[in-house]
């Protein structure tokens, strides 16, 4: 497995500058955003696919440093009840699978939406309760009318471009967990998989390393995160694990997610990366950060440095007894 990072993490530097930092720290893949909530302020998919000096330039950018892109990423809500917020991201859903094509890049990683609760509602409706009987309508409505439809089509688009589609396992989202990926991966095709943030799982109450193997079993792993939650013992007692204060209540969440190794100890985390490898999953884990107990750079270093003690960078070796 090879070692990358997020680039959205370095938004405010230069491509150039921001790429020289991460090959300096000895990683070998950059996950880099192009629309959605990551924006693109390293990657403009229209501008690289109506400018091929432009594409060739953006590409030697990243190759020319000895590195890789593990996926373009661009995170948005394209089942958005608000037909013009779900336009933009659709949009950029499509323009990220054109350039991922012309790039050679294998997945694009994105979230899988969530509509409304009908056809003319205004804000998106994550069921979460399976009575009173209202929520059960609006999931089997939301999922039969908008989820499936929509991934078949789309789904559909990115094979035809040779993509792989890494839909991040997200609260508020319609596939959220192991189950809702497989769900859909069954109708809409393997192009369908995970990228899978073991952080969404720990708050869902979900271990991560059987998540590895549910999903990994089905071949359904396309991308993997690492960023770590802390759930506080105290205050998920008050607020529960769907805790829906803002991020900026540290003290007082029942969780919060922080950088690699200070949610979780090394032991899990080796743990995690044992059960990538043993699932056949020999790609990239791609460092995000979101820990505001931390400075970008801290965070990002001592992530870096945690999964260079647990990452299996090498292929399994032949052993004496095979």
């Amino acid at each position: 497995m090879k070692l990358g990072v997020f680039m959205v993490l370095f938004g405010g530097r230069k491509l150039e500058d921001a790429l020289d930092y991460v090959a300096s720290k000895g990683l070998k893949a950059v996950e880099i955003g192009t629309g959605g909530n990551p924006g693109n302020s390293h990657c403009d998919p229209k501008l690289l696919l109506e400018n091929e000096t432009a594409l060739k330039e953006f590409k030697h950018a990243v190759e020319s440093r000895g590195l890789m892109i593990s996926a373009l990423s661009c995170h948005g809500n394209p089942l958005h009840p608000q037909k013009e917020l779900a336009r933009k991201d659709h949009d950029d859903f499509v323009h990220t699978v054109k350039l991922a094509q012309k790039l050679g890049v294998e997945v694009v990683n994105t979230f899988s939406g969530c509509p409304g609760d009908h056809e003319n509602a205004k804000y998106p409706n994550w069921p979460v309760a399976p009575w009173p009987n209202d929520y059960q309508e609006i999931l089997a409505w939301q999922w039969e009318n908008k989820v499936i439809p929509y991934w078949r089509e789309w789904g559909a688009f990115a094979a035809e471009h040779g993509v792989k589609v890494g839909l991040e396992l997200h609260g508020g989202f319609s596939v959220h967990t192991p189950a809702t990926l497989l769900r859909l991966r069954e109708a809409a095709g393997e192009v369908i998989g995970a990228n899978l943030d073991p952080s969404h799982m720990w708050w869902q109450g979900i271990d991560p390393v059987q998540a590895i193997h549910i999903l990994g079993r089905q071949g359904a792993i396309h991308h993997f995160h690492a960023k770590d939650t802390v759930i506080d013992p105290v205050n998920v007692n008050m607020h529960g694990l769907t805790d829906m204060q803002s991020y900026e209540k540290m003290l007082d969440r029942a969780w919060q997610f922080r950088s690699v190794g200070y949610g979780h100890d090394m032991k899990t985390w080796a743990d995690i990366m044992s059960a990538l490898r043993l699932v056949g999953y020999d790609y990239v884990v791609s460092i995000e950060h979101e820990d505001g107990l931390m400075s970008v750079e801290e965070g990002f270093s001592k992530a870096v440095d945690n999964l260079h003690q647990v990452l299996i960078q090498e292929p399994l070796a032949d052993m004496w007894w095979v």
